[in-house]
């Protein structure tokens, strides 16, 4: 009996109980479907998130207060520690760097208020951080020697406040209760949680200092630093510590300070997303075991149910070999058209996931990749053979008398 002969049969007897073989298929369906749709919004998130991460620059490095375990009470990082940095003689790889405060405030204008992130900035930051105004100033030196009331607001803070992003230079608002006027607005970007620079406000850092996030003279909580190039941020980063090591007179290997480039934001986000991928994917998974199932308990009850039929192939010369394939060829069909229409499935449910996303303005772009389509179409023939295999054995193993007598 040739395959051809063997599939063709197959099919015959699968389609005399639709169904029954329609319920069995969906099982693979929804696996499929879902381990599929899983991966695609897992890689997606994860695109979106190193995406996001990499719009911060290349050649940056971020200075933070804490290091080594050893140190049990870090030096505070300070302005000065800032314009030892800043030194080219001490730091050749170094062009900008940028001391910062931060905290979440209230701003509130005319009755309606939001709370954002407040950060306190000298003028560098808008060179460090490549800062785009749609209209207005940015924060000068004068500004900051006069610790005056002015903010720059994101454009989401102003459409919050004013309902518009653009003709609110002049307007005053109210900071933790105290007014401030307004100098400029910056450019949207976009962005979600951590990374959404449209959700924020920008002060002068003295004023922050004294006035809204009130930190001891001097003290910053983070620097941020410009290296040459994304070539020169091992050296940067080098000469970081060596400055700050020298100031805060810390013995080598303990650090009361941490260094991180955006390489290493990348690669914990990369780690986190990727075990979020897989979770997702196996939790999927579980679906495609629980159709694998189903077809085991259909081709059982296809064995009961046929127990006559097969005596008389045996009967009449069907060798064990061949009993055996028949009912496994019955089992991959299923599982291969469940894996077929998984497929469809997947990329529909990736689709409308995205679609989701971006009427809620959410930056997730689900993508289905190859390498997903391949993984659980074999997989799901996989378990179609697997779990064919036992109630094909149990097909082949039986003795013609005793099939053709059974009733």
């Amino acid at each position: 009996m040739d395959l051809m002969q063997n599939v063709f049969e197959a099919l015959d007897s699968l389609t005399s109980n639709k169904l029954r073989s329609g319920l069995t298929v969906l099982g693979i369906v929804i696996g499929v479907g879902a381990v599929i749709a899983m991966l695609a919004i897992g890689r997606g998130a994860q695109e979106t998130i190193t995406g996001s991460i990499s719009s911060i620059g290349t050649n940056l490095l971020f200075v933070a207060r804490g290091g080594s375990e050893e140190v049990r009470n870090p030096k505070p990082l300070t302005l000065d520690d800032a314009q030892a940095i800043a030194d080219p003689f001490a730091a050749p790889s170094v062009v900008g760097v940028a001391p910062l405060l931060t905290g979440t405030v209230e701003v509130s204008y005319a009755g309606e208020s939001t709370f954002t992130m407040g950060m306190g900035v000298t003028p560098d930051y808008s060179f460090v951080r490549n800062v785009e105004l749609q209209e207005g100033e940015f924060i000068s030196e004068s500004h900051l020697l006069g610790r005056a009331a002015v903010v720059i607001l994101g454009p989401d803070v102003a459409e919050k406040l004013f309902g518009r992003s653009e003709g609110v230079v002049g307007e005053t608002v109210r900071i933790e209760g105290q007014p401030f006027r307004v100098i400029g607005v910056t450019v949207p970007k976009g962005g979600s949680g951590f990374n959404n620079e449209d959700d924020r406000l920008l002060v002068p850092l003295s004023t922050a200092q004294v006035r809204l996030l009130r930190r001891s003279q001097g003290r910053v909580d983070m620097i941020i630093v410009q290296a040459i190039s994304a070539e020169a941020v091992p050296s940067a980063q080098d000469e970081i510590a060596a400055v700050l090591r020298a100031r805060h007179r810390t013995p080598i290997g303990e650090d009361d300070f941490t260094i991180f480039t955006q390489q290493d934001f990348l690669d914990t986000a990369r780690t986190i997303t990727s075990v979020l991928t897989i979770f997702l994917g196996g939790i999927a998974a579980i679906s495609l075991l629980v159709g694998g199932i189903g077809i085991m308990n259909i081709m059982l009850v296809s064995v009961t149910e046929r127990t006559r039929e097969i005596g008389l192939r045996k009967a009449v010369g069907a060798r064990k070999r061949d009993i055996l394939i028949q009912f496994l060829i019955e089992s991959s069909l299923l599982s291969l058209a469940g894996g077929l229409i998984g497929i469809a499935l997947g990329w529909g449910l990736s689709m409308a996931v995205g679609m989701i996303a971006a009427a809620n303005n959410a930056d997730l772009n689900p993508r289905v990749s190859l390498d997903a389509v391949l993984l659980a179409t074999i997989f799901s023939a996989a378990v179609g053979l697997f779990f064919g295999l036992y109630p094909a054995k149990r097909a082949a193993d039986l003795e013609p008398v005793e099939a053709l007598r059974y009733e």
